[in-house]
C-alpha cells in the first residue's frame, strides 16, 4: 500500500542566479534559499522476482538515470524559458542489491513518497506514464519508468530523448497539466471541416504528418473515410516526418520543444488538456503554479549537472510507543490497545523487522528493547509485554524520547526507523520535543484514540512524513485494529506485507448471528489468520473453507483480556469462499467482528492492493474534501470494483459513499484504477476516520493498462517512405479478469473546523458536467452525459439549460445567448447515471459537414448552477453515393522489376494540402 503523498516543507532562499532550483531543503550550502522544492526522489524497486533476475543489481541502470536527468535538467530550464532546473535528486536503493560504503541511509524517504518509481510493468509494455487523480493544476502521484526504458536505446526512436521524456512526465506530475493527444480518438473533423490529428497546433505551421491505414493485413486507400463518421477507419496511424521544422509541444510529442501557450494552443481538440483545463493551453496552467509565479528567469543558463546522492533501505526497525495513562482505562480503551497491538505484533509487522515496546503515562518505561522477528516465537514473546494496566498522567515527549532511545540500541541512529505512537490523552508539553523530532530522522506514525487526544499529534507524523491515523470509542467498528493494520513497510514490496481482506463489526441481539463470506483470492494465501472480537461473551464460531472444512471454537485460540480469538491457517489458505457464522452467546446484545488479513501466495505475482486518503489533511469548513481509493495489481489499475469508503466523525455518526471510476464528478479519468467522491457531510468539528472497502463479486473486475501514456510512436516518414516502429506489446496476461476479492484499507485520520453548530445551509452547487457527447443521426442529435448532482456529485440535480451554436466560442464566452434547448421535461437522474437526451434541432439547417458545439449546465433546488460544461461536436457527414464497379481488366504478372507489397499512403501537411502516392515497401 502506498500511503498520502506528502512532501517536506517548503523553506525560502535566495540564489545569486534568481534561479529557482528542484532541491531539498538539507541539499546546497551555496546560498540562502528563496524557494525550494522537494528533490525528485527515484525509488528504484526490485521487489518482482522477475525484474531481480533479469536486471539484478544493473550499474548501468544508475548511468542511465543521471544521463537522463542531467539532460533533463537542461530541457526544464529551456521549456520554463530559464527558470527552474534540478539542482538535487535522492536515489533509494534497494536493500537487495549489495551495500556500498557511499550509500547514504534514508530518513523520511521511501517508496511511497516516490517521485518516480523504477519497476517492470506487471502487464504490458515500457510506456512512462504518470499517475494522475487530481484535476487541473493539481500534482499528481508518481512517474513510473521500466528498466528496459532506460537500458534499451531501441526505444528511443519511439519515445524520443530520455531526458525529454521526463520534463513530459515531469509536467503531468508537478504542475498537473494533461496530454495534448487522444489514444482513443487520435483525430477529429475541425471547424474548418477537415480531418486533423488531435494534437495542440491547428496555425499556418503545423507537424508534417503521413497517414498509413491497413485493413487485415493489407494497405487500403485512405481516402475511404468512415462512410458514417468521414473520419479515417480504425486502425489509420499518423506518422511524422522526421525532420520537423515545427518545435512544440512537448505535451504531443516527447521529442518535440517546449510548451504550447495561448497563441499556439488548439482549443478545439478532443483531448484532455482541453477538457480538463477548459480549454487552456499546457504554458498557461504552469505558469500559474507556485514555480513559476516566485521565480524570475536565470540571467547565467550555465547550470550545474544534477547533485545525485544514494540512499539504500536498512532493516525495518519499529518501536510500539503506548500510553498508558489514567484516561486509557475509560471506554474500554487499555484492552482495545492490547488487541490491536496483538494484532500488530502477531500478524502484521513483516519477518525480518526489529520491533521494541515503550509505555508512558507521567514517564516512560522500555518494555522491550529491539527484538529482530523471525518466527512466532520472539511475537509470543513480544505479547506478553504489552499493557494491560492504566494510571498516571500524559508525558508524549517521555515516551518519544525513549522511542528514539529504543530505535539507536541496533546502529547508533534514528535515521530512518519508525515509532507508532498511540495516546487518548491530552499534553501541554508536546511541542518541547519538536525539535528532537524534527533532528531524528525518524518516521512518527501517530494514532489518536478517542476525542480527547492531543490537538498538536498531527504535527509529529507531518514533520516526519508519518501516517496520521484515528480510532473512535465507538465498538461498532474495528477502527483501532485497521488503524495497526495499514502500518506496513515503505519498501514496496508487497509480497512482503500483509493485506486486510475483511474487517467488519456489527450490534447483534442475543441468540442470533453475524454471517458473511470471505473470498481468499488466487494472488493471497499465505499467513492468513482470522481474528474474532466481541465486547462482552466470546461467540459460537462456525468457520468453513471452501473445501467445506470447519473451523470451531476450539480450533481458535482465544485471549479474555483483549476480547479476541484468533485462527492462523497453516501453509497457504484454500482459494474461494469462506463462510463464517458469529452467534451471539450473550443474555444481551453485543457487539461481533471480524478481522482477516493474509500475504502474497506467491513473491513472483504481487496481490491486488487497496489504498484509500483524502485529498487533504484538513479541511475547514464549507471547503469540501475528496476521497480518493486507488486499487492496482502490480501498479496495474484495477477496473470494474466495487469502492465503499465509510467515514467516522469524532461524534461517532458515519458517511457512507460509493466511489466510482467513472471520469465524472471528482472522477477526472474514467477507467484509470482510481475511485473518488467529494465529501462535504461534515456533522462537526474535530478528526474524522476513514476506511475503505473494495470488492469484486463477479467477472467485471480486470487489469488494465495505465492512463496517461507517453506518445508511442508508430514510425516515421523518412525521405518520403515510412519506416514503422515495432507494435505496441499486448497485455503479458491471457486472462485480464480477476474474479471475486475483497480489502479493507484504513484511510487515514483528517481534521474539520470550523463547522458551525445547527442545521447547515445549502452551499454546495452542482458539479460540472465534463462527459458531454453528441451525435448526429438524420435529423436528429443525440446526447449523451452522465449526471451529476444536487451537491457536487451526489444527490439529484433539478433541472438542466442545454445551449447550441455553430460556433464554439459563443459557447465558452456568451454562453447565456447562445441559441437554447427545451430540456425542461428532462427529471435529471441521480449523480453518476447515464443520460440521454434526443431532440431535431430548429432554425439551424443541417447539411453535409455541418459541426453544431453543445453545453450543458445544472441547477438545484435553490438555482445553484454548475460551471459550464465541456463543448460537445455534433458532425454531420453524408456519405457519398457507391462507386461504379470497375469493368473487368485481364489479369497480368507483377512487373518483376517491383518487388514486395504496393502500401497506399494518404499524405497531408496540417490543414494545409491533400495528395494521394503510392510507395513500394
Amino acid at each position: 500500500m502506498r500511503s498520502t503523498r506528502r512532501e517536506t516543507p517548503e523553506v525560502t532562499s535566495e540564489c545569486g542566479s534568481d534561479a529557482t532550483a528542484l532541491t531539498p531543503p538539507e541539499v546546497g550550502n551555496e546560498c540562502k534559499r528563496r524557494l525550494s522544492y522537494p528533490a525528485t526522489l527515484i525509488s528504484i524497486l526490485l521487489s518482482i522476482p522477475t525484474f531481480q533476475t533479469i536486471q539484478s543489481q544493473n550499474p548501468k541502470i544508475i548511468d542511465k538515470i543521471k544521463s537522463m536527468l542531467t539532460d533533463a535538467s537542461t530541457y526544464i530550464l529551456q521549456a520554463t524559458k530559464n527558470k527552474l532546473f534540478i539542482r538535487s535528486v535522492k536515489i533509494l536503493i534497494p536493500n537487495t542489491w549489495k551495500t556500498n560504503s557511499s550509500y547514504g541511509r534514508p530518513k523520511t524517504e521511501s517508496f511511497d513518497k516516490a517521485d518516480v518509481i523504477i519497476a517492470d510493468p506487471f502487464l504490458q509494455g515500457d510506456d512512462p506514464y504518470t499517475l494522475q487523480y487530481g484535476g487541473c493544476g493539481e500534482k499528481g502521484k508518481y512517474i513510473h519508468l521500466t528498466p528496459n526504458f532506460l537500458l534499451n536505446d531501441r526505444l528511443l526512436r519511439i519515445y524520443g530523448p530520455r531526458g525529454r521524456i521526463f520534463v513530459h512526465e515531469w509536467a503531468h506530475l508537478r504542475w498537473g497539466v494533461f496530454d495534448e493527444y487522444n489514444h482513443d480518438q487520435p483525430y477529429y473533423l475541425s471547424g474548418q471541416r477537415k480531418v486533423e490529428a488531435t494534437r495542440w497546433l491547428i496555425q499556418k505551421k503545423a507537424v508534417e504528418y503521413s497517414m498509413f491505414c491497413q485493413r487485415g493485413g493489407s494497405a487500403f486507400d485512405s481516402k475511404d473515410v468512415s462512410i458514417n463518421t468521414g473520419l479515417y477507419e480504425e486502425g489509420c496511424l499518423f506518422y511524422p516526418n522526421i525532420e520537423q521544422s515545427v518545435k512544440e509541444s512537448i505535451m504531443f510529442a516527447q521529442g518535440l520543444d517546449p510548451f504550447c501557450d495561448k497563441d499556439s494552443h488548439n482549443s478545439e481538440a478532443p483531448n484532455q488538456q482541453n477538457k480538463l483545463c477548459n480549454q487552456q493551453s499546457t504554458w498557461e496552467v504552469i505558469m500559474k503554479s507556485p514555480d513559476m509565479t516566485s521565480t524570475t528567469p536565470l540571467t547565467n543558463t550555465n547550470i550545474p549537472p544534477p547533485v545525485i546522492s544514494f540512499l539504500q533501505y536498512r532493516a525495518r526497525v519499529v518501536t510500539l510507543v503506548l500510553d498508558i495513562s489514567g484516561s486509557m482505562g475509560g471506554y474500554n480503551r487499555i484492552s482495545r490497545m492490547y488487541q490491536a497491538s496483538e494484532v500488530y505484533i502477531m500478524q502484521i509487522i513483516e519477518t525480518g523487522a526489529y520491533l521494541g515496546i515503550v509505555v508512558f503515562s507521567s514517564g516512560a518505561e522500555i518494555k522491550s528493547e529491539l527484538v529482530k522477528i523471525t518466527d512466532t516465537i520472539q511475537r509470543e514473546q513480544l505479547k506478553t509485554l504489552l499493557p494491560k494496566v492504566a494510571t498516571g498522567g500524559t508525558n508524549i515527549c517521555s515516551g518519544v524520547h525513549s522511542g528514539f532511545e529504543v530505535n539507536k540500541k541496533l546502529d547508533g541512529a534514528t535515521y530512518g526507523t519508525e515509532i507508532v505512537l498511540l495516546t487518548d490523552g491530552e499534553d501541554s508539553g508536546i511541542s518541547s520535543c519538536f525539535p528532537e523530532v524534527e533532528a531524528s530522522g525518524a518516521v512518527i506514525h501517530t494514532i489518536a484514540l478517542g476525542p480527547s487526544a492531543d490537538k498538536a499529534l498531527e504535527q509529529l507524523a507531518t514533520m516526519t512524513g508519518g501516517l496520521k491515523l484515528y480510532a473512535s470509542d465507538s465498538v461498532d467498528a474495528n477502527g483501532l485494529i485497521d488503524a495497526f493494520s495499514g502500518i506496513v513497510s515503505s519498501t514496496g514490496d508487497v509480497t512482503q506485507q500483509s493485506v486486510q481482506v475483511e474487517s467488519t463489526t456489527l450490534r447483534v441481539q442475543s441468540s442470533q448471528c453475524l454471517d458473511g463470506t470471505v473470498s481468499i483470492d488466487n494472488t493471497l494465501g499465505n499467513d492468513t489468520f482470522f481474528l474474532v472480537t466481541w465486547d462482552a461473551l466470546i461467540p459460537n464460531i462456525l468457520l468453513s473453507d471452501p473445501t467445506g472444512k470447519k473451523y470451531v471454537n476450539v480450533q481458535f485460540a482465544s485471549d479474555q483480556f483483549s476480547k479476541s480469538a484468533r485462527l492462523t491457517i497453516p501453509g497457504t489458505a484454500e482459494i474461494g469462499a469462506w463462510v463464517y457464522s458469529l452467534c451471539n452467546t450473550h443474555s444481551a446484545e453485543q457487539v461481533l467482528g471480524i478481522t482477516v488479513n493474509s500475504r502474497a501466495a506467491d513473491g513472483k505475482e504481487p496481490p491486488i492492493v487497496a489504498e484509500a486518503y483524502m485529498n487533504a489533511d484538513s479541511a475547514s469548513y464549507p471547503s469540501p474534501l475528496i476521497v480518493y481509493a486507488i486499487v492496482t495489481k502490480g501498479l496495474s489499475p484495477v477496473l470494474g470494483a466495487s469502492v465503499t469508503a465509510v467515514i467516522e466523525a469524532q461524534d461517532g455518526k458515519t458517511t457512507t459513499l460509493d466511489l466510482l471510476d467513472n471520469g465524472a464528478g471528482a472522477d477526472i479519468l474514467k477507467n484509470d484504477g482510481i475511485y473518488s467522491k467529494y465529501f462535504m457531510s461534515y456533522t462537526g468539528n474535530g478528526r474524522y476516520n476513514l476506511r475503505v472497502r473494495v470488492g469484486s463479486n463477479s467477472d467485471k473486475s480486470k487489469l488494465a493498462a495505465p492512463k496517461n501514456r507517453a506518445l508511442y510512436m508508430a514510425g516515421f516518414v523518412v525521405n518520403g517512405t515510412i519506416e514503422s516502429n515495432p507494435p505496441r506489446p499486448k497485455p503479458s496476461i491471457d486472462n485480464l479478469n480477476l474474479g471475486n476479492f475483497s480489502r479493507t484499507v484504513s484511510g487515514g485520520a483528517f481534521v474539520v473546523s470550523n463547522v458551525p453548530s445547527g442545521p447547515l445551509p445549502d452551499l454546495y452547487k452542482p458539479n460540472k458536467i465534463t462527459d458531454l457527447s453528441a451525435v448526429i443521426q438524420g435529423t436528429q442529435v443525440i446526447l449523451k452525459w452522465t449526471a451529476t448532482g444536487d451537491d457536487l456529485d451526489q444527490g439529484n440535480a433539478t433541472r438542466y439549460d442545454l445551449r447550441m451554436s455553430l460556433s464554439s466560442q459563443e459557447l465558452v464566452n456568451n454562453f447565456v445567448n447562445a441559441t437554447a434547448v427545451n430540456i425542461s421535461y428532462i427529471t435529471p437522474k441521480p449523480a453518476g447515471s447515464h443520460e440521454m437526451f434526443t431532440f431535431k434541432p430548429e432554425n439551424i439547417t443541417i447539411s453535409n459537414g455541418t459541426i453544431i458545439y453543445f453545453a450543458l449546465i445544472a441547477f438545484d433546488e435553490i438555482n445553484h448552477s454548475s460551471d459550464i460544461s465541456n463543448l460537445a461536436r455534433a458532425v454531420l457527414f453524408l456519405p457519398p453515393p457507391p462507386k461504379p464497379k470497375p469493368a473487368p481488366t485481364p489479369t497480368s504478372k507483377p512487373n518483376s522489376a517491383v518487388s514486395g507489397k504496393m502500401s497506399t499512403i494518404f499524405v497531408f501537411i496540417s490543414s494545409l494540402i491533400t495528395v494521394m502516392v503510392a510507395i513500394f515497401v
